[in-house]
């Protein structure tokens, strides 16, 4: 089945519009607060920048590093609620036998080892490709790092639908989780990409423009004030374009992978 962009746009727009309650309760518990509070309390972490030093390579690494070494439990926090939100608001804008938010967050629960043992899987993978480049020539280290690239993005459109086949298939194996994915994106890899891509770009745009209007407006009015406005409606922003994410996600999962048997089942009693 070749994926309607059109109708994907639309109906995430719908499922979205249908749920709009329960979608702004969790976006706003497991994505907007987190956000908010991450900004309003470290907002030297939030407006972190690496210094430029050109006399040591490594020295960028060793300021991330050293940056994460004292928010690494902030961090993983954010990641646990981020995950779990994310499976929440997916199994939220199913189209068919919708869960209350108390099940939805179950459902987030529930499959919040599975999406980071499959999310390692991933990373493994990844990590030893870039281990074999590594260990090349510089020429064909160059030539191999731009492969890994394009074998990356490629990896990461055909296991797109593997929140949603979590959420929303209910597919607790995480290789199991990762196939399904991988075998309902087939034939619809390179349409996946440009949509993602225009839509990454447009949300990306959007939310620029957005950021300036934000820092030219609290910007007149003092640094607290700067703080605390940059803060909600970035904040605001985040979870909005989260929630455009997902809903785009529910509905190509479901235009590709058809009616649930759920909802089949409903059909003929």
């Amino acid at each position: 089945m070749k994926l309607d962009m059109n109708r994907a746009w639309t109906e995430a727009l719908s499922l979205i519009q249908a749920n709009i309650g329960v979608v702004a309760t969790v976006a706003g518990v497991f994505f907007f607060l987190p956000y908010l509070a991450f900004a309003l309390l470290m907002p030297e972490t939030a407006n972190f920048a690496v210094e430029p030093n050109s006399d040591d390579p490594t020295a960028a690494f060793d300021q991330v590093m050293a940056l994460y070494a004292d928010i690494w439990w902030i961090m993983l926090l954010l990641i646990v609620a981020q995950t779990v939100g994310t499976l929440a608001l997916l199994a939220l804008l199913r189209a068919d036998n919708r869960p209350t938010v108390g099940q939805a967050i179950t459902v987030g629960a529930i499959g919040f080892l599975t999406s980071i043992a499959a999310t390692i899987i991933l990373y493994i993978g990844g990590v030893l490709m870039g281990v074999a480049i590594a260990s090349k020539i510089t020429a064909l280290a160059v030539i191999l790092g731009l492969l890994l690239f394009v074998a990356f993005i490629y990896l990461m459109v055909k296991f797109s639908l593997l929140a949603p086949v979590i959420a929303i298939d209910k597919v607790y194996n995480p290789l199991t989780a990762l196939l399904r994915s991988w075998r309902l994106t087939k034939g619809n890899s390179v349409r996946l990409f440009f949509f993602y891509l225009l839509l990454f770009i447009a949300l990306v745009v959007v939310s620029g423009v957005i950021g300036m209007i934000v820092m030219l407006v609290f910007g007149l009015m003092g640094e607290e004030v700067m703080l605390i406005g940059s803060g909600l409606i970035n904040s605001a922003v985040n979870a909005v374009v989260i929630v455009l994410m997902l809903g785009v996600l529910a509905a190509v999962h479901r235009q590709l992978a058809g009616p649930s048997a759920e909802s089949m089942g409903e059909t003929f009693e």
